[in-house]
């Protein structure tokens, strides 16, 4: 169990990809602006609805941005800041890790490590893979990089401390899964297989049972979405819906996930050591 000293965690966690969610997957969808359109939404509309509803309801989020995306829309990020969100850590050009050798993964690292520091006059404190996979490279450069959390691994409903050949770090992952996640259930696109497009009241309806699970064990919430999957009308109001909901029960911390990572490490480091002896 990872109980919060300042309520149950609940973290909110934004993907803002913007056009790189199509460039990476294809480099020639920079050349069809109809597909590009469908990522330039994410920061034209959906990042200022988003901040919109948060700034209503006192919530504190996380948004994970390539560093192409904060190079190429710094307006965009300055409203995020200005609203006491966190920035954290989603590669440099959204490429997928998978494909990329060791140092292009590094320069990958370092650039969206560097712009960062640039515009919040921080290091960049939590990671998300853009694939939605580490490399055999992806751990190490973590704890090179310094991070306090990682937010990628689907293996557990509570947050916990990765151990890395044998040893104990201090790096927090806060796992979700494809439920936690918007696009299975909203991603839809001619040029992208698998292509969905669920009601709203059935993700809503996924989203407050998933919650109420969590909650009943006392363990944490992370919710992934996109802007511009998340930010269409219909959308945004699910997320509404669903903040209402964990609102309605006691001892609720909405929470940055740099927040929540400080705050529950001790904790679960005392975990560690008790199970050890």
């Amino acid at each position: 169990m990872a109980i919060s000293s300042k309520g149950f965690p609940v973290q909110l966690t934004f993907d803002l990809d913007a056009e790189t969610m199509w460039t990476s997957r294809n480099p020639e969808n920079a050349n069809r602006p109809v597909i590009m359109s469908q990522g330039a939404y994410g920061w034209k509309i959906g990042v200022p609805r988003i901040l919109s509803l948060l700034k209503q309801y006192d919530v504190f989020a996380t948004f994970f941005v390539p560093g192409l995306v904060i190079e190429q829309r710094p307006q965009v990020i300055e409203a995020i800041l200005e609203h006491g969100h966190e920035i954290a850590h989603h590669s440099w050009s959204h490429a997928w890790i998978t494909g990329l050798t060791r140092e292009q993964e590094h320069d990958e690292m370092q650039r969206g490590f560097e712009i960062i520091r640039k515009v919040t006059g921080s290091d960049p404190v939590g990671y998300r893979s853009p694939a939605a996979e580490f490399s055999p490279h992806t751990m190490e450069l973590l704890l090179e990089y310094g991070f306090g959390y990682s937010s990628n691994f689907f293996d557990d409903d509570s947050p916990y401390l990765h151990v890395v050949d044998g040893k104990l770090s201090y790096l927090v992952e806060f796992p979700f899964h494809w439920v936690l996640d918007d696009a299975p259930f909203f991603q839809y696109s001619i040029t992208l297989p698998g292509r969905t497009m669920q009601a709203p009241s059935a993700v809503l309806e996924a989203w407050k049972l998933e919650f109420d699970m969590l909650y009943k064990e006392a363990r944490a919430f992370t919710l992934a979405m996109h802007p511009q999957i998340i930010g269409r009308p219909s959308r945004i109001i699910v997320l509404e819906e669903l903040i209402k909901h964990i609102k309605n029960h006691d001892n609720i911390w909405f929470g940055r996930c740099c927040d929540v990572a400080n705050d529950i490490r001790p904790g679960l480091i005392q975990q560690y050591e008790l199970q050890e002896k």
